[in-house]
C-alpha cells in the first residue's frame, strides 16, 4: 500500500471518528490527511511518468549510437 493510500485511509478513519464524536478538529485533520494522501499519489504518478520518459530517451540515445 502506498503512503498516499495509507494517508487517505487514516484520514477517512479520523474524519469518521470526528463525525461520531462531534469533534470538528478531528474531522478537519482527517480531511487534511486525505488531501495529503491524494497529493502523494499524484506526485508518485508524475515521478513514474518522468522515470518512464527518461528510460525511453536513454533507450533512443543508445539505439542511435
Amino acid at each position: 500500500m502506498s503512503s498516499g493510500t495509507t494517508d487517505k485511509v487514516k484520514g477517512r478513519v479520523k474524519e469518521a471518528a470526528g463525525a461520531l464524536t462531534d469533534d470538528e478538529t478531528l474531522k478537519a485533520k482527517g480531511k487534511a490527511d486525505q488531501l495529503a494522501g491524494k497529493a502523494k499519489d499524484a506526485v508518485e504518478i508524475v515521478v513514474d511518468k518522468v522515470k518512464d520518459t527518461v528510460t525511453k530517451v536513454k533507450d533512443t540515445v543508445k539505439k542511435s549510437r
